[in-house]
């Protein structure tokens, strides 16, 4: 079990990663510049509660949380 979640939470970091680099600048470095836009909005995120998130932001965490769930679900 502790296999399959560790994998299932390596697809989801895998999937925020693709998307973090997509919506960032390459730099001729290698580097990658976050937008600015971006950084404020996960700033936000990082210091409100779940609680307090927004139903578009609650939902996408319950997306990821129904994956671990299902795995779950397939051992009982």
């Amino acid at each position: 079990m502790i296999n399959k979640l560790a994998e299932i939470q390596h697809e989801i970091w895998s999937h925020w990663m693709t998307y973090l680099f997509e919506v960032s600048r390459a730099n001729k470095d290698g580097s990658v510049t976050i937008p600015a836009d971006k950084v404020a909005r996960w700033k936000r995120q990082i210091n409100t509660s779940y609680s307090e998130l927004s139903e578009n932001e609650k939902r996408s965490d319950i997306e990821q949380a129904d994956k671990v769930m299902s795995a779950i679900r397939e051992q009982v």
